[in-house]
């Protein structure tokens, strides 16, 4: 069948008023709540007390469990609560230790094993990495992400969507990213197809350490190359591109459009690197894995008030309490996920596209047919762009049958000088571009579809 579609170079998100629905119930009244509560149990780092009622890590899970199930619970028991759990020793883990993560998943009514992951983690520090005795409240690091988890668990779980979302609160990231790997390794036994994991960690302080503030962004890391690349992989990029098209870079993209769609809301400034200078988070096992993922921060850091014993030296306060943090900030950057949740959760996965333009002045852009889409949208921009291009040109887009089979479209464009990426839609919901350069799709290079040409 032939359809005509416009040939476009912004990402294809939903209007306004239906993104933004769920993302208006964020509470910061709650946000402060559960922040209360999280720093109230004095330290949650990894190796403190599991068995202590009040205080420790062991209690701090037990309350997120809890919590998910509370939360479970009104909505007809819609989220599976689980803890993926493992026993580690590591070099900030002397001792074996039980690293356990608090889980809900809520299942998609049509594709549950395609799956969205939304985490943080809930352990937390003092200066010295091993001192798991001393008060270490961590609010912005990472009691911030972690009460967005929670909220967004609140407000997504009345609401049913076609994909799976999973909501994780994360324990052993300042000793390793322990949990991140355990529940990475737990998802690839699950067998679950990941569509994107947005990892929050700090997105609730506003100023940074030497006085510049930025209340308007956060920041959004994405890898350039594919972690789990390959030296064929690696060849075949630099032939032909795709040194700037990894998955989390088009998810990164994705993310600036969507909050673009409403500029009186937090707005995201892409950082294209996997993580800040000398550090990690969370995002990086799920990167190693070939998942799409990205890192969403603070749009700058206050390193008084992170990894900082409690205390005051020379007029200056140290240490990451809940007095530092930007409760408006936290909720504008909690409703900024929520809408790309909601949103993610109703589109088809990213097409794994290829482009055929050897010896021709015109591009033959294919792709095998997506579950769940029922319209797709090109896009295109010039290899020295960054971003996708909002020029619309008609083209006819040629499928073997509805729903099934092989897709195409020729662009009259000429290859060498264009990259082009493909969105699936579902009505007014569409995924995030996929390019079709190789290593564009949105799956492990280790399948099939995820080492396209």
């Amino acid at each position: 069948m032939i359809k005509h579609i416009a040939l476009i170079a912004a990402l294809c998100a939903a209007p306004l008023a239906a993104q933004n629905e769920p993302a208006e119930e964020v509470s910061e009244a709650r946000l402060r709540a559960d922040m209360d509560t999280i720093v109230g149990f004095g330290t949650r780092h990894t190796l403190s007390s599991q068995d202590d009622p009040e205080r420790g890590i062991g209690a701090a899970v037990n309350w997120a469990l809890d919590e998910f199930r509370r939360i479970g619970s009104r909505c007809g028991d819609c989220l599976e609560v689980v803890s993926p759990s493992e026993i580690v020793t590591a070099a900030r883990i002397p001792e074996p230790t039980l690293v356990r993560n608090a889980v809900a998943i809520q299942r998609g009514n049509v594709r549950p094993d395609e799956v969205i992951i939304v985490q943080g983690h809930y352990d937390s520090r003092v200066t010295d990495p091993l001192n798991s005795t001393d008060d270490a409240p961590g609010a912005n690091d990472d009691g911030s992400g972690s009460v967005m988890i929670l909220e967004a668990a609140r407000i997504l779980s009345r609401r049913q969507y076609p994909s799976t979302i999973i909501y994780a609160l994360l324990t052993g990231e300042e000793q390793g990213l322990h949990g991140a790997r355990i529940l990475a390794d737990w998802v690839e036994d699950q067998g679950m197809t990941v569509k994107a994991v947005l990892n929050n960690d700090m997105i609730g302080n506003s100023c940074g350490s030497d006085g510049v503030c930025d209340a308007a962004h956060v920041r959004v890391f994405s890898e350039g190359l594919r972690a789990d690349s390959t030296e064929e992989l690696r060849a075949r990029q630099r032939r032909f591109g795709g040194e700037n098209d990894s998955p989390g870079r088009n998810l990164s993209r994705w993310l600036a459009d969507l909050a673009a769609e409403n500029p009186a809301g937090m707005q995201v400034r892409q950082i294209w690197r996997t993580d800040r200078m000398g550090r990690g988070g969370d995002q990086i096992p799920f990167l190693d894995k070939g998942y799409p993922a990205v890192r969403i921060t603070v749009a700058v850091e206050d390193y008084e008030h992170q990894h900082q014993d409690l205390r005051t030296e020379d007029g200056v306060k140290y240490g990451d309490t809940v007095d530092e943090i930007d409760f408006d900030y936290l909720t504008r950057a909690a409703r900024l996920n929520v809408s790309a949740l909601d949103a993610l959760a109703r589109t088809p996965m990213p097409p794994a596209p290829t482009a055929d333009a050897a010896v021709r002045v015109d591009t033959e852009v294919s792709w095998n047919a997506v579950a769940g889409a029922y319209d797709y949208r090109i896009f295109a921009r010039r290899t020295d762009e960054p971003y996708w291009r909002d020029e619309p040109l008609d083209i006819e887009i040629l499928e073997e049958s509805a729903g099934v089979g092989i897709v195409s479209a020729i662009v009259p464009l000429r290859g060498d000088d264009w990259l082009f990426g493909v969105s699936a839609c579902d009505g007014e919901f569409c995924s995030p571009v996929a390019s079709a350069v190789p290593g564009g799709a949105f799956a492990p290079v280790a399948t099939p579809e995820g080492d396209s040409d």
